[in-house]
Order: structure tokens, then C-alpha cells, then sequence
């Protein structure tokens, strides 16, 4: 019987030797540099300005959609950032199942899908179970940031981390470096505005 063919791992490209097994902190990175997570990375450029502009922090972009990731990975590589790798994963279960508990100084998630259909709600990613999860991932003090174009979705996730009491929303540091993701200069160029959640982690 042939061998499945395992495509090789592009620069940049971090492959979980056991997709099933909790991740190490020192499997990802080996520095104790913070650690910032961009669930659905969309084509990277947000995590990409964000890792140029702090050399000094580790950054993992995940996306599912392998395009995407080849993407990021190239444009990584080009420009020389080794504090920034790519997981080809699904968001919800890397955020579950795989990445260390404790580790995260910063989790960003921008423009996800809304899942506008009210019958679709349940796959929203911010629900209680998630926040949980969020909440696990991030070191004391840790910030979740989540932006979204869609007024219902806001106010949804709005009501949901109101409803958490381990994540506490604050305001948006004033100058903080806040580049900007394919999803917001597309929906921005539409005339849309995107709506902020920042919360700091405590603990509890």
C-alpha cells in the first residue's frame, strides 16, 4: 500500500507533533517572550504588523484554510520574523484542546464570522463555554480583544462577556498600535465600522 504523501511544513509553519495532546509553552516558542494568539488569521495582516511592530513578543496566527496559511507563511519568511508562526487549525479547537493553559498575554480575534441567521447563532465562537475557554488560555492580567463589523453580533458578545465575570472589559489603550486585518480595511471601504471589545483577564 502507498504511503500518504505528508506535505512538508512551510517556514514559518508550526506543526503540532500530536494534534491531540496539550501543547508545551516551550513546543511553540523557546524564549519566555509574552505570547499573543490571532484566532482566524485571516490572509495575516494584522498578525503580520502586529509581530514587526513588537519583535520583542512570540505571535501565533491560526487559520484553517491552507491558502491563507502558505500566504502568511511566505510573507513571514520575507520579512525575516522569527517571533511569528502559523498553525493550520481550526480556531475553537485550538483554543480548546490544544494551546498551554496560562500562556497567553494577549488572544485577538478580528472579524469572525457573524453567523448572521438566528439559526445559525450557536456556532457563534463568543458563547460562556468559550469565554471559559479564553479565560484559561490568558495569563493574569491577560487581555482578549474582538472586533466585529456586525451590530448584532456586538451586541451579542457584549451580553455574553457581561454575563462573564472573569473577563472584564476596559478601554482601548489610547495610541496603542491597532493595525488593521483584510475583513476591516474591506468592510471600512463599505462604510462599516467595526465595534471594540477589550477585556482583561482576572482571576477567579
Amino acid at each position: 500500500m502507498t504511503k500518504p504523501k505528508i506535505r512538508p511544513a512551510y517556514p514559518n509553519e508550526f506543526v503540532p507533533d500530536d494534534y491531540f495532546k496539550r501543547l508545551q509553552s516551550k513546543e511553540l516558542f523557546d524564549n519566555d517572550a509574552p505570547l499573543e494568539v490571532d484566532l482566524g488569521a485571516g490572509d495575516g495582516s494584522y498578525t503580520l504588523a502586529l509581530a514587526e511592530h513588537y519583535p520583542e513578543r512570540n505571535f501565533l496566527a491560526v487559520e484553517r484554510l491552507l491558502g491563507r496559511v502558505s500566504k502568511i507563511c511566505r510573507r513571514a519568511k520575507a520579512r525575516g520574523l522569527e517571533n511569528l508562526k502559523v498553525l493550520r487549525l481550526e480556531s475553537a479547537y485550538t483554543a480548546e484542546w490544544l494551546l498551554p493553559r496560562n500562556s497567553v498575554s494577549r488572544l485577538h480575534i478580528i472579524c469572525p464570522d457573524p453567523w448572521p441567521k438566528a439559526k445559525h447563532h450557536r456556532r457563534r465562537l463568543i458563547q460562556q463555554e468559550f469565554l471559559e475557554t479564553v479565560h484559561r488560555l490568558l495569563v493574569p492580567d491577560g487581555i482578549f480583544l474582538f472586533k466585529t463589523d456586525d451590530d448584532d453580533y456586538a451586541e451579542w458578545s457584549q451580553e455574553e462577556v457581561a454575563a462573564y465575570p472573569n473577563l472584564v472589559p476596559t478601554e482601548f489603550p489610547v495610541g496603542q498600535f491597532d493595525p488593521k486585518s483584510d475583513f476591516q480595511l474591506q468592510w471600512e471601504a463599505e462604510g462599516k465600522s467595526l465595534k471594540v471589545i477589550h477585556c482583561r483577564n482576572v482571576p477567579g
